[in-house]
């Protein structure tokens, strides 16, 4: 069975640091391969900006199982059939973007849970054989639903998102929220308010007891945030991973 994602969320509370999550937007398992084993806690595929559609999401997810690295997965959008399929798969969190009220939040917490909580159909294919014939008795203890904290109605709707049952916590993307706010798509914000918003969020979060995480462009902002006390920071991309150490080889060869 493939390593669930409350066990690394336990391995990394009891070091004390945050989860540390890896983000892939390309569909290519050698990809995941190269990354797979250097020290993330778990990944994410982008099925909303990324490359990566259904179809490959799977076939990632079976790469990854003999890799013994949990997923995650960005649906497009708050969309049941796509959430349903991912969890299916054996996806053990979803980061859901654009969550700007209760109602969106409760629309993601039915897509993810199984009933009484949801409305989630019973059909886990993939992930009975991923993790356990039981899988369906403790999908939701083992399910981290993120919704994304990106607008400033989401902003202001905050504490009402929090309160909705079967949400695990927020995802924070800042580039959204630094163009909602500022008239700026910085993904890693350096305007005032935008940071004393993204401090907020982290804040309100976790005095509500739900699980506070980040998106980061770069490996320094992410160590940075990680200092901050979040609960999950994402490192680069694998595309900027890659287009990173190009810059540098082509650097170091020129001299």
């Amino acid at each position: 069975m493939s390593r669930r994602l409350s066990h690394a969320l336990a391995e990394a509370r009891a070091a004390g640091r945050p989860l540390v999550n890896g983000w892939m937007m390309t569909p290519e398992p050698a990809v995941l391969e190269a990354i797979a084993g250097h020290g993330w806690d778990c990944l994410t595929l982008d099925l909303q900006h990324g490359q990566i559609d259904l179809t490959q999401a799977r076939a990632l997810a079976r790469a990854a199982s003999g890799l013994e690295l949990p997923l995650l997965a960005r649906p497009a959008w708050n969309d049941m059939a796509m959430i349903s399929r991912l969890l299916d798969d054996g996806f053990e969190g979803i980061i859901c973007p654009m969550i700007n009220s209760a109602e969106d939040a409760r629309a993601l917490a039915r897509a993810t849970h199984y009933a009484p909580l949801g409305e989630r159909s019973y059909g886990p294919v993939r992930a009975r054989v991923a993790h356990g014939a039981d899988y369906w008795q403790d999908a939701s203890d083992n399910l981290l639903v993120l919704a994304m904290i990106e607008t400033r109605e989401a902003l202001a709707a905050l504490p009402e998102i929090l309160a909705v049952e079967g949400i695990s916590g927020v995802y924070v993307g800042p580039a959204d929220l630094s163009l909602t706010m500022t008239g700026q798509p910085t993904g890693e914000p350096t305007d005032p308010t935008v940071i004393a918003a993204v401090d907020g969020i982290r804040d309100t979060v976790q005095q509500a007891g739900r699980f506070a995480a980040v998106h980061n462009l770069t490996a320094g902002h992410a160590a940075q945030m990680a200092g901050r006390g979040w609960d999950m920071v994402t490192g680069p991309s694998d595309l900027a991973l890659l287009a990173g150490a190009s810059v540098a080889a082509v650097k170091q060869i020129r001299g």
